[in-house]
């Protein structure tokens, strides 16, 4: 996959993971769309990625999402990669974390990057008819392989996140989509400090593990270099995460397997049973 000239847009995009894909794409010569809530912030990136588009919105905001979909297609004509990378973590037990909690990140983490990519994916299709293919990639965890404590809706969020996308791929193999998700283990941004506590509060403060994680630069060439190559699960982590990870990872052939049951009309058939 060629990037450039490409339009990609990237949610979640002020800080973190999503301020430096936005960066490693502009490098590789891709128009980046950079939406986010922190207006500011978006256009600090901005400023680093040579021409980009600047859509803030809170991505729980269905009309704000269409309007900013209806913009992001019309600035060049199309949206050749879209990044579902918004989102938040949380940092409390189970046992001590209100039911909100669980409804806001479920809500930010999973159902929002669901509108995000539906609101795409039909365009997505029409335009892989004439030649266009483009595709999608989802930010999910190592926490959305592996049950991690102080995490429970974080991971109920990520794992969510995977089994759509994963579900999704089958469901595009044969419009000229591809489905990319990505599992990053620690990455040095302030996904900790801004994490949920069981009453819904930001935590405000970082985790070790967190700091001296993996450079959010080094972390995007990683990854942007695997969606080049087209690889569909990409693990970005180091150490134990890495393991771990790796020992949930899905087999190719398995991928492969619901791409030839979509390619030999799984979907029609249930649809004509139903």
């Amino acid at each position: 996959m060629e990037f450039n000239g490409k339009t990609i847009w990237i949610t979640g995009a002020s800080s973190g993971i999503g301020a430096a894909l936005a960066r490693e794409w502009a490098r590789r010569g891709a128009h980046l769309v950079l939406s986010g809530r922190d207006e500011a912030r978006l256009a600090e990136v901005a400023n680093d990625c040579g021409e980009a588009l600047i859509l803030p919105f809170d991505v729980r905001d269905d009309a704000a999402l269409a309007d900013a979909t209806a913009k992001a297609i019309a600035w060049k004509g199309g949206v050749d990669f879209a990044v579902a990378n918004a989102g938040v973590s949380q940092r409390s037990r189970a046992l001590k974390t209100d039911m909100q909690v669980y409804r806001e990140i479920i809500e930010i983490d999973l159902t929002a990057q669901i509108a995000f990519s539906q609101s795409l994916i039909g365009h997505m299709a029409e335009r892989a008819k004439d030649g266009k293919r483009g595709g999608l990639a989802f930010i999910s965890s190592i926490a959305g392989k592996v049950g991690v404590p102080m995490r429970t809706a974080y991971c109920a969020a990520k794992f969510g996140l995977a089994g759509y996308a994963d579900a999704l791929r089958g469901e595009l193999s044969q419009n000229g989509v591809s489905v990319h998700v990505i599992y990053p283990g620690s990455i040095a941004t302030d996904v900790s400090r801004n994490a949920l506590t069981g009453t819904g509060e930001k935590r405000g403060r970082s985790d070790k593990v967190i700091d001296e994680g993996i450079k959010p630069e080094d972390a995007a060439k990683t990854m942007v270099d695997a969606i080049a190559l087209g690889q569909r699960e990409i693990i970005v982590a180091e150490g134990m995460e890495e393991a771990m990870g790796e020992m949930r990872r899905t087999p190719d052939q398995l991928f492969d397997q619901i791409a030839a049951m979509v390619a030999n009309g799984y979907m029609e058939k249930m649809e004509a049973d139903g």
